[in-house]
């Protein structure tokens, strides 16, 4: 039987997600860690840490900061120039541009800052979608990497010795404590957290034509190389209140589009709105751990008292683990057709990867998450 968190409804399924004896996920706690912060104290380590690199670096740059273009990246921006820094703001570009996202894009430029945009060959890319779809069931995952190494590589590159990173995923969403409270991102935590999901980028080598030499971009820089520019990476999360809600309304403040209506298997229309192939990646997470993006929404705002308990579980019987017949208004076909994959195939890869100890699938096909019973109870147990 799965195990939900007592106070959100995170189950134990996922990842690097731990329970205390009162049956409260690590996320609930660390969200409550926060209350015992003293942001002002953070906030001046944040300006020291600034003035230490700022004054030694070898760069026209105060720092780097990593962007996307969605309402974090562009709320990053927003509280870096706020604080009188020059950045120089890097994409590792996604990998199905959709339109409000090359717009969200452009008005992330808007704001004042250098940008750099690094587009890895779309050729070699759609065949390393295709084949972590199929060896890892994710399509995202030449994504994921490519969001942690291209800025870094650029930041060598650069010699600009301070990343400045967004939230910090293990302490908004749960994970090991020492994760929880780490303010720096370094090769150790992109190797632990970094969704490589066991398959490494060499891995990739001899596979689909696929040579040493297409890698680049997808590796991260060589130890001498970060040492000798003395790149450190830290979480903005960590020295400023982080929720993605606000950073949403405070980006929309400064021209950031939203969707018309939810994204699709989502309750938000602010996030994930970049990437036509999101909502392939989500389902397979549904798939393998029986929760998908609407839990994980529905989960921080029922932490931060604007959902309640009840509320949030009928949204994610109504979103969560719908098959993802299109994204951003998309449909699949066109979807799968950028990485050659035919629908068939992929329903086929759905099914090798769903956790069949978790679901069991009705006489119309659809599946049915076994433990959603257990969840209504726990819903009643506690409201």
């Amino acid at each position: 039987m799965i195990r939900y968190c007592t106070r959100c409804l995170y189950p134990d399924t996922k990842p690097d997600l731990q329970f205390d004896d009162d049956s409260v996920c690590s996320a609930c706690r660390a969200y409550q860690n926060r209350m015992e912060v003293n942001w002002d104290i953070r906030h001046r380590e944040f300006l020291e840490i600034v003035d230490e690199y700022r004054s030694k670096a070898g760069s026209n740059y105060d720092c780097l900061v990593p962007v996307s273009g969605g309402k974090d990246s562009t709320y990053q921006v927003i509280k870096v120039l706020e604080q009188g820094l020059n950045p120089l703001c890097v994409t590792g570009m996604t990998d199905s541009l959709s339109d409000i996202g090359r717009r969200n894009i452009e008005n992330l430029k808007g704001l004042g800052v250098d940008y750099i945009e690094v587009t890895m060959n779309p050729r070699i890319r759609r065949r390393i979608n295709r084949l972590a779809l199929r060896q890892v069931g994710d399509i995202s995952w030449p994504e994921h990497i490519a969001i942690f190494t291209v800025p870094v590589r650029i930041a060598v590159q650069h010699n600009i010795r301070l990343i400045v990173w967004g939230e910090n995923p293990q302490n908004e969403y749960g994970g090991p404590a020492a994760a929880t409270q780490s303010r720096t991102l370094n090769r150790r935590w992109l190797e632990e957290f970094g969704g490589l999901l066991g398959m490494r980028v060499t891995d990739l080598i001899g596979h689909e034509g696929i040579e040493k030499r297409h890698l680049i971009q997808y590796q991260y820089p060589s130890d001498s190389d970060l040492q000798r520019v003395g790149v450190t990476g830290i979480f903005l999360g960590h020295f400023f209140p982080w929720d993605g809600y606000s950073n949403a309304l405070v980006a929309q403040g400064h021209g950031f589009e939203t969707f018309p209506h939810p994204v699709e298997g989502s309750i938000a229309n602010y996030e994930n709105l970049d990437n036509y192939q999101t909502g392939i990646h989500d389902y397979f997470k549904y798939l393998k751990f029986g929760f998908g993006r609407a839990t994980d929404i529905s989960c921080n705002h029922i932490r931060r008292g604007r959902l309640s308990r009840a509320d949030a579980l009928q949204l994610v019987q109504i979103h969560d683990g719908k098959f993802p017949w299109s994204c951003l208004g998309r449909r699949i076909e066109e979807i799968l057709g950028e990485i050659d994959m035919p629908l068939d195939e992929f329903i086929k890869i759905c099914d090798r990867f769903t956790n069949k100890k978790l679901f069991r699938c009705a006489n119309d096909g659809k599946l049915i998450k076994d433990a959603r019973e257990n969840l209504m109870k726990l819903n009643d147990d506690n409201p």
